[in-house]
């Protein structure tokens, strides 16, 4: 790629490969970034409304991104950092996000059903009403997040770290909390 970032061929998504590129400083919303190579690229930037199903997204920095409504199927996203992102009503569902840094985002209402979130920090993360039914939470920590209303259904939280969390009106049909306090 030249070293010229054109925004009109990124937004259409006809540049595909931003593997390693900082693109904090473009407005990125509603872009189609579909099947585009973004490993490793800085996105701490609006990608609201965004296109990313099929991307790359494996060692980004999202951290503080506006992802309102952006659509996050079907990414690769292992080691991506997404603390402080507003995820509210994001679908990101049957996605292997195992270790990532979620910590503080906003996921109010959001759909992680069936998400792996194993060894994944979500401290201080708001899930009010979210959907993590049939997640894998396993070794997650989850201190002082905020789950009133949440869905964890049939969920894995075998030896989650649940400390301080506000749990009113939260689902645990089927849940298995084998090895994790609920006390606090």
């Amino acid at each position: 790629m030249n070293t010229t970032i054109n925004l009109t061929e990124i937004r259409s998504g006809k540049i595909k490969d931003l593997a390693g590129l900082d693109l904090s400083a473009m407005d990125l919303s509603g872009a189609d970034l579909t099947g585009a190579n973004l490993s490793g690229a800085t996105l701490r930037t609006n990608l609201r409304g965004a296109d990313l199903t099929g991307a790359n997204l494996t060692d980004a920095d999202c951290r503080s991104a506006d992802l309102r409504g952006a659509i996050l199927a079907d990414i690769q996203g292992q080691n991506l950092s997404l603390a402080g992102a507003f995820l509210a009503g994001s679908v990101l569902s049957h996605l292997d996000l195992t270790g990532v840094d979620l910590r503080g985002c906003d996921l109010r209402g959001a759909t992680l059903t069936g998400t792996i979130l194993i060894q994944a920090d979500l401290s201080h993360t708001n899930l009010s009403g979210a959907d993590l039914s049939q997640a894998d939470l396993e070794e997650a920590i989850l201190n002082g997040a905020i789950l009133r209303g949440t869905n964890l259904t049939a969920a894995n939280l075998l030896c989650a770290q649940i400390e301080q969390v506000i749990m009113e009106g939260t689902l645990l049909t089927n849940t298995c909390v084998e090895g994790t306090s609920l006390e606090n």
